[in-house]
């Protein structure tokens, strides 16, 4: 097992990624970020995590990469598309990242590799039953976290009320899309923390995303049992996550 590795988080709006020492979850360099590509396709993709690699520099083969990714991934093989290119529906994704770089990769949906991340460095290091990491962004993601590890591939952003693909009202795109203030945005999310709440009685509910570090706009506005508090890592827990999982740990 080494102790760095570099950790790529792909979005639907942007593509980030650092070296980190996975020992701590520290980052060892600045935070590197290139737009998404419009259409996200997977070729555009894959050129943007090239160039993103090169822009970070001093990275050698032998260094691990971890890819995270918006979709649920079995197998190495991207089975959903969320706010990208439905190209990528089935397709071998680990295996195109891992011939187009050069190097062997660990490749896992974005929120489990936020929740990995959460669980070893942040906010659910002392849980000992079930947390449920969501990420408020252009969707909503989820990751569950029982007894310390991962149950994968939990597309609970998809959650449907009153017939409805919650996270199209509820992530943070929504409320900027839709000009909500926060108490009208935290309308909405209470109805989403409730029925997550009603189906799995969670010890602790854990919110990233980048809209995390105004937690205290919204977060005192709802009202559950559980409680609920912003991601520890905001949104390196990403990159943080692929980059532990990818150096073997």
């Amino acid at each position: 097992m080494t102790t760095k590795a570099v950790g790529i988080d792909i979005g639907g709006t942007g593509i980030k990624g650092a070296l980190v020492d996975v020992d701590s979850g520290e980052l060892l360099t600045s935070r590197s970020k290139l737009p998404t590509p419009f259409g996200g396709s997977p070729s555009a993709i894959v050129q943007t995590v090239i160039e993103l690699i090169e822009k970070m520099g001093g990275v050698d083969k032998k260094t691990p990469v971890g890819v995270c990714f918006p979709a649920a991934i079995v197998g190495g093989v991207t089975m959903s598309a969320a706010n990208v290119s439905d190209e990528w529906i089935g397709l071998e994704a680990e295996k195109l990242f891992q011939k187009a770089l050069g190097r062997e990769i660990h490749f896992i949906n974005d929120a489990d590799a936020a929740g990995v991340a959460e669980q070893r460095f942040g906010a659910a290091r002392k849980v000992k039953g079930l947390a449920i990491i969501t990420t408020l962004g252009t969707g909503i993601g989820t990751a569950l976290i029982h007894q310390g590890k991962l149950i994968p591939n939990a597309e609970l952003g998809h959650l449907e009320i009153d017939g409805i693909d919650w996270e199209t009202l509820a992530a943070f795109s929504a409320k900027e899309r839709e000009n909500l203030s926060w108490a009208e945005w935290a309308g909405r999310l209470q109805r989403y923390y409730a029925r997550l709440e009603a189906y799995l009685y969670p010890e602790l509910f854990i919110v990233g995303g980048g809209v995390s570090k105004h937690a205290s706009q919204y977060l005192p506005l709802l009202n559950l049992r559980t409680p609920i508090v912003a991601a520890e890592l905001r949104n390196n827990a990403g990159i943080m996550g692929a980059a532990a999982l990818a150096s073997g740990g």
